[in-house]
């Protein structure tokens, strides 16, 4: 399908794989250790990082080097920790449990079972580690002792690169100046750029117009009021 010009109301469908995860200063390192993963230390890795950094996609590009399953770790409560410990495995949101007492101990059962099995272990988190509210003291020892790369608020050239991938889901071309238009001016984070998109892309859908650097300037004077 030819991205489009106008905005239709179509499913985004967000591209995961490794050629879509665009590389700068702000994600070079976490990336190289994603890539870098049979040299883990202890064959775990802490992947930390703000909304909409790019964990997630990290996460997939990872799964599909090494074979991993992934939880999401609001689930792993009720999860079958032998299974999800028979082959490499992604915790998505793991200090999204701090707190719950029975989570903890299922992330403490499997992090033991899944490095006693000799598979390797990747957990996404918005925090490091330290600064978790863990009650489990023997998690909270795993976890600080567990290597962490961090992604960073992005630098000019990931917000344009980012901007462009949020069009591009949402099969999206928009004029060739409103990226570098949109990147002057958004808030320099994630969660900006993805509202950015969304208002843009619904204000196209409901007026029926192309998206442009005139409309991207009437909609961001909405969005500062």
């Amino acid at each position: 399908m030819m991205p489009r010009q106008l905005s239709f109301d179509l499913p985004v469908r967000a591209a995961l794989g490794r050629e879509d995860f665009f590389v700068s200063p702000a994600n070079a390192e976490a990336v190289a250790m994603i890539e870098g993963w049979q040299g883990w230390p202890g064959r775990k890795l802490i992947l930390a990082g703000p909304s909409g950094a790019g964990k997630t996609h990290l996460a997939h590009v990872w799964a599909a080097l090494s074979g991993a399953q992934m939880i999401a770790a609001k689930h792993i409560a009720q999860a079958d920790i032998p299974n999800f410990a028979s082959r490499p495995i992604v915790v998505e949101d793991a200090d999204q449990i701090a707190g719950n007492r029975p989570s903890e101990e299922a992330l403490f059962h499997l992090h033991n079972l899944v490095l006693a099995e000799g598979h390797s272990l990747l957990l996404t988190a918005r925090q490091p580690p330290n600064l978790w509210p863990l009650v489990l003291p023997d998690l909270q020892s795993r976890m600080q002792g567990t290597m962490l790369t961090q992604l960073r608020a992005p630098d000019d050239t990931l917000l344009a690169a980012v901007l462009t991938k949020l069009f591009a889901d949402r099969q999206i071309a928009p004029s060739p100046d409103t990226i570098p238009y949109l990147a002057r001016r958004i808030d320099r984070s994630f969660d900006a750029a993805r509202e950015v998109v969304a208002a843009l892309d619904a204000a196209a859908l409901a007026e029926g117009r192309a998206i442009t650097r005139v409309l991207a300037s009437q909609v961001l004077d909405k969005l500062a009021h």
